[in-house]
């Protein structure tokens, strides 16, 4: 009898696992992806999700009064807006690059607008929408002991965040140059700064926008790489979600909606030393 009881609690207990995780399946869990919420699902929840970095100035990130700011959170609040009403209607979710392909697939996020460039080996994982940015990789070194050519490298340290296409770029084309990885961008730049690395490798945006802001460091190397695009993402499959960000993206061309995300976001931060066109991209047409 006691055996018996037991084979019932256990099934009891299996049964609310189950029903804790939302009626995922067996095979969701064990695969670690959940199926996402619909477009309808969405609109009738009133909240959209988005996945955006909390540490990456000045495109994510939380100012001073633990406000998100930044260019990709600019276009977050208007697809709040637009499609459920209220800019407010966004429920933000930090992610760190490494994470991003996972938040969408496990559907912790309904889409992720965290400076995601578009690659091939991701797009077998996630769904990208249109560019809304152009972006090649740049070099940031400090100004004593500058980084002017990427030969420069071998044998040194370059610092690079984890999950990203620096970290990928250069583990496949230049194996001799030792990658020093950190999972934040704030921990990156620390590293930097400490001295725990001759150079750290990131978005030239990125580079261009920290490097203006800190004394006694330079984007030696301004481009590397391939120019790339940057997009939203979102889950495998999700089509109706895909094709309503498609089409926000060709309506906002309409007003020269990233032109002004850029001024009001990007240009107090780069001013003259980038011309905007070589940056934004309207209407998903690069």
């Amino acid at each position: 009898m006691k055996k018996i009881i037991g084979l019932l609690l256990a099934a009891i207990f299996t049964i609310g696992v189950l029903v804790g995780c939302g009626g995922s399946s067996s095979e969701e869990i064990k695969s670690g992806t959940a199926k996402a919420r619909s477009l309808d699902e969405i609109k009738k929840s009133g909240k959209i999700k988005i996945g955006v970095f909390s540490d990456k100035n000045p495109f994510g990130y939380v100012d001073s009064k633990g406000e998100v700011q930044g260019y990709d959170v600019e276009f977050a609040k208007r697809i709040g807006k637009d499609l459920l009403g209220d800019e407010n209607a966004v429920e933000f979710v930090y992610v760190e690059a490494a994470s991003r392909v996972e938040y969408l697939k496990s559907a912790k996020v309904d889409i992720i607008l965290a400076n995601f460039t578009v690659t091939d080996e991701r797009s077998e994982q996630v769904d990208f929408a249109l560019p809304y940015m152009k972006v090649a990789l740049g070099i940031v070194s400090p100004d004593n002991a500058l980084i002017t050519d990427v030969n420069q490298l071998k044998d040194k340290k370059l610092i690079v965040v984890k999950g990203t296409t620096a970290e990928t770029y250069f583990s496949e084309n230049y194996p001799d140059i030792n990658l020093v990885k950190y999972d934040e961008y704030q921990e990156a730049y620390d590293a930097l700064i400490d001295n725990r690395g001759d150079a750290f490798a990131t978005d030239n945006t990125e580079a261009l926008a920290w490097s203006n802001k800190n004394e006694g460091f330079t984007t030696s190397i301004e481009s590397i790489g391939d120019i790339d695009t940057i997009a939203p993402a979102v889950q495998k499959g999700n089509t109706e979600l895909l094709n309503w960000i498609n089409d926000e993206i060709k309506a906002l061309a309409e007003e020269n909606f990233f032109h002004k995300d850029y001024e009001k976001t990007l240009l107090p931060v780069y001013g003259d030393t980038i011309d905007a066109e070589k940056l934004v991209v309207e209407g998903g047409e690069v």
